[in-house]
């Protein structure tokens, strides 16, 4: 019976109830009348079929013991002789049945009003409601379709600008409450350190920017000391440094890589943790131990490390030394003012500035002669 059904399906998806158009060729402006409004039909000759695309022939029933699922032969291996005659007869009589002009085109009038009573319940365009373009004042809401659009502005609101500036002022506003109310509350997630186990001598760094879409933040950084990693001999682990090349460190024995060729950082994790099982596996690789290739730390430029002077740290003698000193400076400037040896810097000033001074003389009047003109002279 299964392979009967399936065969109705493949018949019902090959007939079509389309009613082909009539095709129509072109014909040069030189076969048309100069005045004509019908379009030219080519004519059609006697060989022509107009009964649109055939339908394929039928195919004839044979029966095939693979094309039964495993319940079906179980069964059918279980019966006599007779009986599988019969089964077999069975078998032709629904294809013979389900394959019929008239099963066949049930089976199409009942697909087409399905798809007709589907396409009727299907939402339309013009049955659905008209969207609201969402105003100024809906901007950040949930539902911005609810709150419509914004009111005629009449002079008796802020601008844009404003407007702005306030929803910056409700976003920290937000990230305040947070900091106060729910941030504390992650004191009851926090853990203990613990260092990582030797057997985990890979360290892989992420980048996180809050939730915010960042091209960096599916980078990831991977360090491991070349001395942590287990099953390497010195001769191997020297090839491990000569394979790993400019991302070693000799000053720190440590190797630095990262990656950011995938989209997810799970996926540059795994790159990053493959390429070092190669490096592994290269180092192990005994035919070829580059005896022959020294050394090159020409990549890394040693930075200098200034170390504090031992004398100039501040000990408990040290302290005490300079303590006596301030003591002694302290009695010195003493001894001094008693002996009248302290020199006095305001008095000497004010001495100075006293002999500086100098008076002016007093002006004098001097009487102009008698004349015709008078002429004033200056005073002195």
């Amino acid at each position: 019976m299964a392979v009967a059904f399936n065969r109705l399906g493949f018949a019902t998806l090959r007939h079509s109830c389309r009613i082909q158009c009539r095709r129509k060729e072109w014909m040069g402006l030189s076969n048309r009348r100069p005045f004509q409004s019908a379009p030219a039909f080519r004519a059609r000759s006697d060989g022509d079929d107009r009964s649109g695309p055939r339908k394929p022939p039928k195919e004839p029933y044979s029966f095939n013991y693979d094309q039964l699922v495993p319940e079906e032969r179980h069964h059918y291996d279980l019966l006599s002789p007779e009986e599988k005659k019969k089964f077999q007869a069975d078998e032709r009589a629904a294809y013979e049945h389900l394959t019929s002009p008239e099963m066949e085109s049930e089976l199409q009038g009942m697909v087409s009003q399905a798809v007709y009573d589907i396409s009727r319940k299907a939402p339309r365009e013009r049955d659905l409601p008209p969207r609201i373009t969402p105003g100024l004042m809906a901007m950040g809401e949930v539902d911005e379709q609810d709150s419509g659009e914004d009111e005629d502005f009449e002079g008796d609101d802020i601008t844009s600008i404003a407007h702005g500036e306030l929803e910056q002022h409700r976003e920290i506003r937000e990230y305040a409450r947070i900091a106060a109310w729910e941030m504390p509350m992650l004191s009851k997630l926090a853990k203990p350190f613990v260092l990582p186990p030797q057997d985990k001598p890979l360290r892989f760094r992420y980048t996180t920017y809050m939730g915010e879409t960042h091209p960096a933040a599916k980078k990831v950084v991977l360090e491991f000391c070349t001395r942590d990693l287990p099953g390497l001999s010195e001769a191997q682990r020297i090839k491990l440094v000569k394979l790993i090349g400019v991302r070693y460190n000799p000053d720190t024995d440590l190797v630095k890589m990262s990656c950011e060729m995938f989209e997810t950082q799970a996926q540059n994790k795994r790159y990053l943790g493959d390429l070092v099982d190669t490096l592994m596996a290269e180092a192990r690789d005994a035919s070829d131990m580059f005896e022959d290739v020294p050394l090159d730390f020409r990549h890394h430029k040693a930075k200098p490390k200034f170390e504090f002077p031992e004398q100039w740290k501040l000990t408990e003698e040290r302290r005490a030394q300079l303590d006596e000193n301030l003591r002694q400076r302290e009695l010195a400037e003493k001894e001094r003012e008693e002996a009248g040896r302290l020199v006095d810097g305001a008095k000497i000033i004010e001495q100075v500035m006293e002999a500086m001074t100098v008076k002016a003389p007093a002006a004098v009047r001097v009487e102009a002669p008698k004349g015709k003109g008078k002429k004033r002279l200056p005073m002195r």
